[in-house]
């Protein structure tokens, strides 16, 4: 086997999947898109290893390294080799040849991270290399009617309506809840200081397909103090935003979330009350971090009793 190895160049897509065919995981699926000439804004680095057989070049295996405009502590890293080309060094290779690259980052950034899927190639590979869990995640679809609904105040619409509310996605109010979130779920890899704009953009555009929000607010509040008639709304405890899925007979797609300020109880309380009520007809998936404690604190017995069940492979995110 004579390996060589080269930038990517147009039509490699076309040639690896010819060999490589469909993707063995849903992060293989996923880091593919990724495969793309090298590039400086924004910064990539995109590797090709080609045999050669008899004078002909065939691409068999491709390794990118590129930054990221969330979590910018760390380096986005992917390696693909053809099953029949493992076990031959050419991952090793590859992943040196990113790590180079990573140590010329315009950022200054080395370190790596990678996703893969438990007890896979991908995973024993990453291990093999250093690169350790910091996470995992799951895919959990909680089927309908999981909880009992919500009591409000009085039980009455009026009260009810106090409480619960559908918001604009380009709300300034429910783009702030997020963006605090998003932060504190994700400490143990910073997306970095979040404005108002970078959620927007990033959670709540029309391009990133979140087309409704609904949120939970705490009892309506006196802006005068105690003893005048509360007109003020309460913060937003929770939030729910929904985006679209192509079909319909598939459970809704959420980002379920709460004010990070609230406690552990809380916290749990309202995301228990806004499933409730997400759910109560329709299916939702959830993608869902060890980090997501309140969620989880309120998945674990539906899980258990069968009213919600995990899809497909869990997610380890691994980094050195």
């Amino acid at each position: 086997m004579a390996l060589e190895y080269r930038e990517w160049k147009e039509g490699d897509d076309l040639a690896l999947l010819e060999i490589w065919g469909g993707p063995e995981t849903l992060p293989a699926e996923q880091f593919r898109a990724a495969l793309a000439p090298s590039s400086n804004h924004p910064w990539r680095r995109c590797i090709v290893a080609e045999d050669v057989v008899d004078g002909v070049r065939i691409p068999v295996a491709a390794g990118v390294v590129h930054e990221a405009s969330l979590h910018p502590e760390r380096l986005w890293a992917y390696i693909e080799v053809a099953r029949d080309h493992r076990r031959e060094g050419v991952g090793a290779t590859l992943l040196t040849m990113l790590r180079r690259e990573a140590g010329n980052s315009p950022s200054g950034v080395s370190k790596l991270r990678s996703k893969v899927e438990p007890d896979t190639a991908g995973a024993a590979f990453a291990a093999a290399a250093g690169l350790a869990p910091i996470q995992r995640s799951q895919l959990v679809v909680v089927e309908p009617e999981p909880l009992s609904l919500p009591r409000f105040g009085d039980g009455s619409e009026e009260a009810a309506s106090e409480r619960v509310e559908d918001l604009a996605t380009g709300s300034v109010e429910l783009s702030d809840v997020v963006g605090k979130y998003y932060s504190h779920v994700h400490q143990w890899d910073s997306p970095g200081e979040l404005s108002i704009a970078t959620v927007q953009r990033l959670f709540l555009h029309d391009l990133t397909g979140a087309h409704g929000a609904i949120v939970l607010r705490a009892p309506k509040a006196s802006a005068f103090g105690q003893g005048v008639p509360a007109t003020r709304k309460g913060k937003i405890q929770a939030f729910a935003i929904s985006y679209a899925q192509g079909n319909p007979d598939e459970p809704s797609d959420v980002f379920l979330g709460h004010d990070p300020q609230l406690s552990a109880d809380d916290a749990a309380a309202a995301v228990r009350d806004l499933l409730a009520l997400i759910a109560y007809q329709h299916p939702v998936l959830l993608e869902v971090d060890e980090s997501m404690t309140a969620l989880r604190t309120v998945l674990e017995p539906l899980l258990g009793s069968g009213k919600a069940h995990v899809r497909g492979a869990d997610t380890l995110i691994v980094s050195d």
